[in-house]
């Protein structure tokens, strides 16, 4: 594994205020990793599953399959990539073990999208949280072991560092029992890793959809706490890093991605520039208006707590987080010349915020004036 040069000594620096990553938007992936390879994504028809999907197509894979249960997501995302010979689509949930089993035969990789992800949701329906992102993760694992994949890559998010919610909760335990399936493997070759980012910007119902679809409807745009601040990042910038990450992992790590971090006033105020013209109204028309955090809600976001931060590695556009069990040997010979991370939570309260400029920017980028296409339904 390539890892920047390694700091003098290894010695573990406790972090002031972080400086804003300065590596976080041209992740280096080799291509000729999955070429020739069969790829599994659950999940595959959700914001982040369908643009893994459409990356991973161009990646030259020997074929891509798309397990989920929306058939409508599916429906149009088949018609997108009619005219290619290397995808399949399958109806399953991540809940049925059976039927995972059978969409594991001869798959090389997997990248592990489906979960329930709202965290309203999560508290008002704690155990279907636990029974699709809990139960589910692990017969995801079980499937991989039987069908003898080389790679999993769990998708997870920032909720899921000191979580104050059932699905951070749910997200939590999913990725122990990832980290855990390296050790008791037995003789099975599977490599199992996970990946931990924040708000992936535009994303269905993330909070920058929901500003967007306020606007279009004339406000008003609705914030809690003006203090918040959030880390933020494009879909394709999520799907790179997760890509990347499969290339990477070792066994048992977690990956957290250096993301850059904004504050509510500048989303809201972003969203409303750019997505007011697009609907045809003013955007001095779109009023705002407080409402109380919902339930679960946190001030800030944190994607690597400090009990993480002193057994994570820096590896240049993300920290390699060790797990709290004991490593294997050659997962820890792997990481020996990496530089330690930085002593101290990787909160988004705690590192320099974007300019307002940059995260009207990054908003712009992250606009689908259709909501047809923001559902991946443009063909």
């Amino acid at each position: 594994m390539s890892v920047p040069e390694p700091v003098q000594g290894h010695a573990r620096a406790r972090c002031g205020r972080r400086r804003r990553p300065t590596s976080w938007r041209n992740p280096s992936i080799d291509r000729s990793t999955f070429r020739g390879r069969r790829v599994l994504v659950t999940g595959g028809s959700g914001t982040i599953g369908a643009r893994l999907v459409e990356h991973l197509v161009g990646l030259e894979p020997d074929v891509v399959r798309v397990f989920g249960r929306d058939e409508t997501k599916q429906f149009y995302q088949r018609q997108r990539f009619r005219d290619s010979r290397n995808i399949r689509f399958l109806i399953g949930d991540v809940r049925d073990r059976d039927r995972l089993a059978r969409a594991m035969e001869g798959i090389d990789t997997v990248f592990h999208c489906a979960a329930l992800k709202h965290v309203e949701s999560g508290e008002y329906n704690p155990f279907e949280a636990t029974q699709t992102n809990v139960v589910g993760t692990q017969n995801v694992i079980d499937a991989c072991l039987a069908a003898g994949v080389r790679t999993l890559i769990l998708t997870s998010s920032d909720k899921a560092a000191n979580p104050t919610s059932v699905m951070g909760a749910t997200k939590l335990l999913a990725e122990k029992l990832v980290s855990a399936a390296t050790n008791y493997r037995g003789t099975h070759e599977t490599t199992f890793a996970s990946v931990r980012f924040g708000n992936v910007l535009g994303s269905r119902g993330s909070a920058l959809d929901l500003f967007f679809r306020q606007v279009a409807a004339g406000g008003p745009v609705t914030v809690t706490d003006p203090a918040m601040t959030r880390f933020v990042m494009t879909t394709d910038r999520a799907v790179e890093l997760a890509i990347r990450a499969a290339e990477v992992a070792r066994g048992g790590e977690v990956f957290v991605f250096k993301m850059p971090a904004a504050g509510l006033p500048d989303l809201v105020a972003a969203a409303i520039a750019v997505a007011a013209p697009a609907a045809g109204r003013d955007p001095s028309s779109i009023a705002t208006v407080s409402i109380e955090p919902r339930p679960g809600e946190k001030a800030y976001e944190e994607l690597m707590t400090e009990d993480e931060s002193r057994r994570a590695f820096d590896i240049g556009e993300m920290y390699a987080v060790m797990p709290s069990i004991e490593s294997r040997r050659e997962v820890v010979e792997a990481y020996r010349d990496a530089p330690p991370a930085p002593v101290g939570a990787y909160r988004s309260d705690t590192v320099e915020l974007l300019s307002a400029d940059e995260v009207r920017s990054l908003v712009q980028a992250s606009f689908a004036p259709d909501p047809l296409a923001a559902d991946g339904r443009i063909v």
